[in-house]
């Protein structure tokens, strides 16, 4: 099997009719997400749980088997044994390179480079360290199933005597205006995929990509959109019109996919950042008449943040102090609010839940 040859981008004739029904709805449920993200007055720390969850989701879909509270458990004690303990790390990875391009944006517009970072941290002391980390690959890779030769793949992409070039067209179109934003998010995100350019974690930085181009078009005011849950769902339909494109230049259903995608994710978004704002407003009346206390607001928003954490670590990451600290998380859990996961137990901290937050992320 040959290397595949990208399309140049902007994507030529187009059938647009046929996804033009799904196109309006999509812009108008993004809109709608983006004006409640708006809303929000600290969407960095109210939406935290679900920033971690697209990790989790986009990381299952290559594979990994840890689940959000395992995530927010190890990192309430980092000390514990876990069973997941190399997937946990993927995970943490994914956000914090999320986070990372995030801030980079606040400076710079996107670019190779980025991506090149971004991967850096994505495989940071995990599996797929030694591919070539943080660098574009320089050999020919293909997709098929372990121990597939070439010639049985079920794609090979770009050669790697074609890879800049094809890389710097494709970061052209990052910075070019097409017909429609959302179907631009689309094309690129397949693009990427489709030139594969690193040896490892190719998936996972295509999705990233989403939400930050989304974010640098202003099309979203925070670059919090969550599009995993829906491709994990859909994963066989997922690579299947991905594979379509290269096998018969068939766009037109990939992007009526990927609209489809974000027009679904961008309306559970919406009932789930407003559920967990609902959340939010009925909490903060609770905690400060229950608590009587000056960080009353300090330790509400601790807990949406992580909500699963040991006292310890409540301690730390709230700066509050010791005293009031003990006697604030006593009084959350006498008023249900919070309640025990684990005793403590010797040196061992005791680790608490935020039950109701974790309840609407995991819907």
């Amino acid at each position: 099997m040959k290397p595949f040859i990208p399309h140049d981008l902007p994507i030529k004739n187009l059938d647009w009719q046929k996804f033009q029904r799904i196109l309006g709805p999509a812009n108008r449920a993004i809109a709608r997400y983006d004006g409640l993200l708006q809303s929000i007055p600290n969407p960095a720390v109210l939406l935290s749980p679900l920033t971690t969850q697209e990790a989790v989701l986009s990381s299952k879909i290559e594979g990994t088997q840890a689940t959000l509270e395992e995530v927010l458990k190890f990192e309430a004690d980092p000390n514990r044994e876990t069973e997941h303990y190399q997937d946990i790390r993927e995970i943490i990875n994914y956000r914090k390179a999320m986070a990372f391009a995030v801030a980079e944006l606040e400076e710079r517009p996107m670019s190779l480079n980025l991506l090149k970072r971004m991967h850096s941290i994505l495989l940071d002391s995990v599996r797929g360290e030694n591919k070539s980390r943080g660098a574009f690959r320089n050999i020919q890779n293909w997709i098929g199933k372990p121990g597939t030769a070439i010639e049985e793949a079920r794609y090979v992409p770009p050669s790697p005597l074609k890879l800049m070039e094809n890389l710097d067209a494709y970061e052209k179109y990052l910075h070019a205006e097409d017909d429609d934003a959302l179907v631009q998010v689309a094309i690129i995100h397949a693009q990427f995929e489709i030139i594969h350019p690193f040896l490892d974690g190719n998936g996972r930085i295509g999705r990233i990509l989403v939400p930050l181009y989304l974010h640098s078009k202003n099309i979203l005011h925070q670059p919090m959109f969550y599009i995993s849950a829906y491709l994990e769902k859909h994963r066989d339909e997922y690579y299947d019109h991905l594979k379509a494109i290269s096998d018969d230049g068939n766009w037109e259903e990939w992007i009526q996919f990927f609209l489809k995608a974000i027009d679904t994710q961008a309306r559970a978004n919406t009932e789930e950042a407003r559920s967990i704002l609902n959340l939010y407003e009925q909490m903060k009346q609770k905690v400060v008449e229950s608590t009587h206390s000056q960080y009353a607001l300090q330790s509400l928003d601790g807990i949406f943040t992580a909500p699963i954490f040991s006292s310890s670590e409540f301690k730390r990451f709230t700066g509050i102090p010791k005293a009031s600290s003990a006697r604030i998380l006593s009084t959350l859990r006498d008023e249900g609010i919070i309640s025990i996961l684990e005793e403590a137990s010797g040196r061992k901290p005791a680790v608490y839940i935020f039950r109701e937050l974790i309840d609407i992320v995991n819907q």
